[in-house]
């Protein structure tokens, strides 16, 4: 009993996980640390890269290879983060598509007191920490001026947007749906799994699969030499990135929405004053999360 309220527990933090991946603010791995998750999420992926892990498995002992690799917690971690992005996925899709300023004015704030909580929790800062910071934000500046609004569908593209998304689930900072924005995806995978489009999520979760075990070695390796250095390249390349989620960065999408929602765009509302207000609410909400994950770390 003491074991499946455990497990549960596994799986709540991944529900929150899996909403942090849904939506481009706080970052699942954010989500991890705050919950004390992460390193059991790291040394399990760790787990899946080695050799002597699959050793196990083919000489038949499969309870020693589930073991080595924590795989109930794995599993109760998975099947929270399923649910979790399955039962947001509509929503997302329709405030996009209805309220896009309001919507993007609430990441906008997520990312910007996410980027700030970073700044704060990066210590001993020195002058040539300039320099990783400079470099990522250029990395996101440019990746978001260079990335085009639209990117084809095909599937070798959603395979690749897959593999560099799920990273971040061990990647304290970025989110995944933040990655697919940026790859100009975001809304694609959001109706294919709002829609369940099979051939989609298939090709999409095959991606997830490679790039995970592709990257989390090198992850692992580059938080563990250089955890600040690379902390500091990635704060940079969220805050060049809000670039894109500014609230009227697509003003085709603007004038769609009001268009959905009044039936005329003649006279455009930019909806400045709610803007202002989701932009606070989603770094308020940030900052909560930060107060509670800070409260759990106390008392444990």
């Amino acid at each position: 009993m003491k074991a499946l309220k455990h497990y549960f527990y596994v799986a709540l933090k991944g529900f929150g996980m899996g909403a942090a991946n849904v939506v481009p603010g706080v970052s699942g791995g954010t989500i991890a640390l705050l919950t004390g998750i992460y390193s059991d999420i790291v040394g399990s992926l760790n787990a899946l890269t080695e050799k002597k892990t699959y050793s196990s498995l083919f000489k038949g002992r499969f309870k020693e290879f589930w073991q080595s690799i924590n795989g109930n917690f794995l599993l109760a971690l998975l099947l929270g983060v399923l649910v979790s992005i399955f039962s947001l996925a509509k929503l997302m899709t329709y405030v996009l598509a209805y309220y896009p300023v309001l919507t993007w004015a609430f990441f906008f704030g997520l990312i910007l007191c996410s980027s700030a909580l970073m700044f704060r929790d990066i210590k001993g800062w020195k002058g040539t920490d300039a320099i990783f910071l400079v470099l990522g934000l250029g990395l996101g500046v440019a990746l978001c001026l260079l990335s085009p609004t639209q990117t084809t569908d095909a599937l070798w593209f959603i395979f690749i947007c897959g593999a560099l998304a799920i990273c971040t689930m061990i990647l304290p900072g970025v989110s995944g749906s933040f990655v697919l924005l940026i790859l100009g995806k975001y809304d694609y995978i959001m109706n294919a799994v709002s829609t369940l489009n099979v051939p989609v999520l298939l090709v999409m979760a095959a991606g997830c699969i490679v790039g995970i075990l592709a990257f989390a070695k090198l992850l692992h390796f580059l938080l563990a030499k250089w955890e600040k250095q690379t902390m500091i390249v990635l704060l940079g390349f969220v805050l060049g990135s809000l670039i894109k989620v500014w609230p009227w960065y697509d003003m085709q999408a603007v004038s769609s929405a009001q268009v959905l929602r009044t039936g005329s765009a003649a006279v455009l509302d930019y909806q400045i004053l709610p803007a202002v207000l989701c932009c606070l609410a989603g770094a308020a909400l940030v900052f909560v999360i930060d107060r509670l994950g800070k409260g759990s770390a106390k008392k444990s």
